[in-house]
Parts: structure tokens; C-alpha cells; sequence
């Protein structure tokens, strides 16, 4: 199923498939993708940083995620994407003087963090400057983020939302062409942070993409499947309204 173009109904319209879609997301992570030991919960605030799903971890914290622990789809490859960012050790150095601490007394560990953006995110300067805080602040603390942004750059995001969490760990910023306005970033809190993108068009289909764990391990969401899910719950009405011919 193609991407559509959700400019053209209500931040409310958009809402409610973006609350459908979570579910969804949700549901296939707890259906065995995740390894065991791992869930996914929505709508659950992590310390000052809200996201969408957490991807929290039983027991103590761990350097590596073992394979064979309970899901087929880890992987350890790096994923074959577009464009892959480093963080520039200038950069590193100065995100992390700006690092907020949060501490969790709870063994359930907040590891990766699973962002879709809404209108909300991106109405007015300081709505984008909040979550490009909380984006930098969970990768500085060890989350990694995966982040779907189905929207173009606007006003206060003029080059994507990518760009400006990016502007803190490197200095190559990497502005969506023109035929593929819509940015799905994946960002590993490694030392020096790393950032995996995709963009993708209008009428274009979603790949999987990955959602790190561990810095050396992930699995493959899948985007499309999970999409289509959630479209063909919306009412008819606004399904029409989303398909019409300008």
C-alpha cells in the first residue's frame, strides 16, 4: 500500500490512524519479533522522554544482546539503507555536556524508543524544539530511536526533523530530496552515535526498518505491514477523503 499524503485531513484524522498504528507496532513486537526478555508498551513516559512505544528490558542492563535468544528476525548486520551518518567526535563532545541525566530505580530499562510523528510535533518552532530535546537526550542516555516522520519539512522544521537532531552529533546534515519529502531516521546510541535513513514519496511503500537494541544488534519493524493494518481500520469516509483525486 503506498504512502498517502495525510496533509490533506485533520491533525485529529491523523491522530486516530496514528493511534491504530501503534497498536499495531506494539503488537508485532510483543508477537515474537522482540527476543525474549524484551516487550514493547505504548503511550508510557520513560524519565522527561515520551515516545510513542518504549522497548524495555527484563533484569539487569547488558552490554550485547545475545542471538538465539528467543527471535528470529535479530539481526547483526549493518542494515542496508540509504544513507548512513557518524557522529563527528567534535560533535560527541559537545551533545554530551548538554546530556541530561535520568535514572530509573526499576530494572525495566528503557533500550530503544519508537517514534511516529504527528502534526503536533512540528506545528510551531517550540513544539519541534521540545522533541528534538527529548530525541537527543534519550540517545545521549543510551536509547536508541527509531523515527517515522510521514510529513514534509514546514516552516519551523524548514530541513526535517532528521536535521535537527542530527545538528547536535554531525555535521553532514542530510535535507529529503524533493520526490522523497518524508524521512524515516534510525539513530544508535553508540559512543559516537550513528543515524540510518530512509526517505521515501508519496504513493512510495514503507521498508522495514531497524529498531537497535544493542549497538551491535536489531530487528527489522516492520513499517508497511503494520501500515496497512491500521488504514483499513479507518472509517471509509476519511479512507475516501485520503485516496480522492485532487
Amino acid at each position: 500500500m503506498p504512502v498517502h499524503d495525510w496533509t490533506r485531513v485533520s491533525a485529529g484524522t491523523f491522530h486516530d490512524f496514528h493511534g491504530a498504528w501503534i497498536i499495531h507496532l506494539k503488537e508485532t513486537l510483543n508477537d515474537g519479533l522482540l527476543p525474549e526478555g524484551f516487550y514493547a508498551m505504548s503511550e508510557q513516559h520513560g524519565g522527561q522522554i515520551i515516545a510513542d512505544i518504549l522497548t524495555l528490558h527484563l533484569g539487569e542492563p547488558t552490554s550485547v544482546v545475545l542471538p538465539g535468544s528467543g527471535s528470529p528476525a535479530l539481526a547483526a548486520a549493518p542494515p542496508r539503507l540509504s544513507r548512513k551518518d557518524v557522529t563527528s567526535p567534535e560533535k560527541a563532545a559537545r551533545a554530551l555536556r548538554r546530556t541530561l541525566t535520568i535514572r530509573h530505580a526499576s530494572n525495566h530499562r528503557v533500550v530503544a524508543l519508537l517514534e511516529v510523528l504527528s502534526p503536533a510535533n512540528t506545528d510551531r518552532p517550540a513544539s519541534v524544539a521540545e522533541f528534538v530535546r527529548k530525541a537527543q537526550s534519550a540517545i545521549n542516555l543510551g536509547c536508541h530511536l527509531l523515527m517515522v516522520d510521514l510529513f514534509p519539512a514546514g516552516p519551523s522544521d524548514p530541513e526535517g526533523m532528521d536535521a535537527a537532531i542530527w545538528d547536535a552529533f554531525g555535521d553532514d546534515l542530510a535535507v529529503p530530496p524533493r520526490d522523497k519529502p518524508l524521512t524515516l531516521a534510525t539513530y544508535v546510541a553508540a559512543q559516537l552515535p550513528e543515524a540510518h535513513l530512509e526517505f521515501v514519496g508519496l504513493g512510495d511503500r514503507l521498508p522495514d526498518m531497524p529498531l537497535f537494541l544493542d549497538p551491535g544488534w536489531y530487528v527489522n519493524v516492520p513499517l508497511e505491514a503494520t501500515y496497512m493494518m491500521a488504514y483499513r481500520g479507518m472509517p471509509a469516509f476519511w479512507r475516501g477523503a485520503i485516496e480522492a483525486k485532487p
